[in-house]
């Protein structure tokens, strides 16, 4: 346990403040806070908090968790954080479902890049279900995909989307997308050499040259609801009870209104390696798919959902592009790289550039 946290999200009368706020303290105040763990992610620092309070609040949080930005990475992802703040006041606060973690406060500042979240701490009642890169068991991942399914089904075709919640593409900013990627290819394929092979040059070229009619099924703005983005099997909570199948997905920063497969090629093609993922991955979309029925999503088969499916995983060999633009490590998108362009050939994706 170290000293008092220097941030001043941390500070006892500001938690007291926004603890109330938020409706879990009463009249009673926060006395002392100290940091039991800190730690940094790609983009942001993590602070578990222990509180003690003067008062007799007995169902207020003995312990939180501060989520703020890394301080060299302000400039740099300052639109990740405001994201994920974003995402807590108005998709957060609208659902009624235990399906994410309690945000007891989301604030961030345009002039200063300054951002942070307040949120519930999981620790005692939930795990993350393995180390990365280790995939979870099919059980896990059948608790993983439920809990997706729950969240897609509570925003699906909801009147909201692209109207106080999220915000749809217009198709300037889609054309500047493709700008954008093209650029990024130009630098990646010369900074790869021949380690980026002619067979998948020539596949970024007529990805680059279908964009516009891919981009329909987005344009439909059918059978979408919100997604993660950033769904892979680490930013997610299970319960450490085995009765319980209240999963939690957490890290928020990339969230956006598209197809829901989007979060699962992500999950599954971009982290998987092809032996698992063979295994794993039909049973796991039939298993999503019945959730969805479960939940009563209307007008969306088990065809539409491979259709979509493939589709996300075509599109999702620009991530490691994107990924190697922005800096993140080689270990990350190398292996992006290789696994998802092994998942176009195991799904026969090329087929869908025509």
């Amino acid at each position: 346990m170290t000293a008092v946290s220097p941030l001043p999200a941390a500070d006892a009368e500001h938690l007291t403040a926004a603890l109330r706020k938020s409706g879990v303290l009463g009249d009673g105040r926060v006395r002392d806070v100290t940091v039991e763990r800190s730690f940094n992610t790609v983009l942001s620092r993590i602070d578990r908090l222990r509180l003690s309070y003067d008062g007799d609040d007995t169902d207020a949080p003995g312990s939180i968790i501060l989520k703020t930005v890394v301080p060299e990475r302000a400039a740099t992802f300052w639109h990740a954080g405001r994201n994920e703040v974003a995402f807590y006041n108005t998709v957060g606060s609208a659902m009624s479902e235990h399906l994410v973690p309690r945000c007891y406060e989301a604030v961030s500042d345009a002039d200063t890049k300054a951002w942070h979240l307040l949120l519930e701490d999981l620790t005692e009642s939930h795990f993350v279900a393995t180390t990365w890169p280790q995939p979870p068991t099919f059980a896990q991942c059948e608790q993983i995909v439920r809990s997706r399914a729950r969240f897609h089904a509570a925003w699906w075709n909801d009147a909201r989307l692209g109207v106080t919640i999220g915000a749809w593409q217009e198709s300037t900013e889609l054309d500047q997308q493709v700008q954008t990627l093209t650029r990024q290819l130009e630098k990646f394929t010369e900074r790869q050499g021949d380690r980026l092979s002619p067979e998948r040059r020539e596949l970024y070229t007529r990805l680059l040259d279908a964009a516009p009619r891919l981009q329909a099924r987005y344009c439909s703005h059918s059978n979408m609801t919100i997604v993660q983005g950033d769904s892979h099997v680490w930013n997610i909570f299970l319960p450490k009870d085995e009765n319980s199948d209240e999963a939690l997905q957490f890290d928020w920063d990339s969230w956006r209104v598209d197809t829901a497969s989007d979060d699962l090629a992500y999950m599954m093609a971009m982290h998987w390696y092809p032996d698992l993922r063979r295994r794993f991955e039909r049973p796991l979309l039939d298993h999503y798919h019945a959730e969805l029925v479960a939940r009563r999503v209307p007008g969306y088969d088990r065809r539409a959902l491979n259709d979509d499916y493939r589709l996300s995983v075509l599109w999702q060999i620009t991530t490691p592009v994107w990924q190697e633009a922005n800096n993140i490590p080689p270990v990350i998108w190398w292996n992006n790289l290789e696994r998802i362009m092994l998942a176009v050939d195991d799904l026969d994706c090329r087929e869908l550039l025509g």
